[in-house]
This record gives C-alpha cells, sequence and structure tokens, in this order.
C-alpha cells in the first residue's frame, strides 16, 4: 500500500522529492516538507502526515496533539482514498507556495 502511494505521490508532480528525515520517509515540495508516511501505534495503521494540516479545513484529518501536521489514517482494508489524497496534496502545495 504504501509503496503504490509513494509512486502515485513521487509521479504527481515533478518537484516532489523523497528524502529520510527523523528516519521516516518524507515527501518535499520544492524541497519544503510537503507529507510523509509513519504508523500509529494506537490505531495500529499506517497514516500520511500532512504538513500544515491545521490551516487545512478537511473532517477526514486527525490533529491529535500535533502542532504543524494533520494526518490521515489509512486502513488496508478498504481502498485508499485517492482523490482524497491528492485533494490535501494540492492543498498543502498551495499553503507552501
Amino acid at each position: 500500500m504504501l509503496v503504490f502511494l509513494r509512486d502515485k505521490i513521487l509521479n504527481s508532480d515533478e518537484k516532489i522529492t523523497e528524502t529520510l528525515s527523523f528516519g521516516l520517509p518524507f515527501f518535499k515540495y520544492k524541497k519544503k516538507m510537503l507529507c510523509y508516511f509513519h504508523f500509529h501505534k494506537k490505531y495500529k495503521e499506517f497514516y500520511i502526515s500532512f504538513n500544515k494540516g491545521v490551516s487545512l479545513d478537511f473532517p477526514e484529518l486527525l490533529q491529535e496533539d500535533r502542532k504543524l501536521f494533520r494526518i490521515l489514517l489509512l486502513n488496508e482494508a478498504v481502498d485508499l482514498p485517492m482523490d482524497l489524497i491528492f485533494t490535501i496534496l494540492e492543498a498543502v502545495k498551495k499553503e507552501l507556495n
């Protein structure tokens, strides 16, 4: 699931690059943090965490104790919400410009 999502994100925009930061796979847009993957211990699911998430209005995103980032849980039992993910990515890219 994460490999599929990684490929889709990287192929969606030539200005998106990947790197390891804090031991996590990070995606950057014009060298600014865009999002990253991680595993949520409480929910036992992978998630994608979006930079500038606090300024975005998507009810599917969880804030928890984060200051800048908000997360979208990725349930392996259902299809990935690709339209939602790319809508959020576009919103974050606008915030980063």
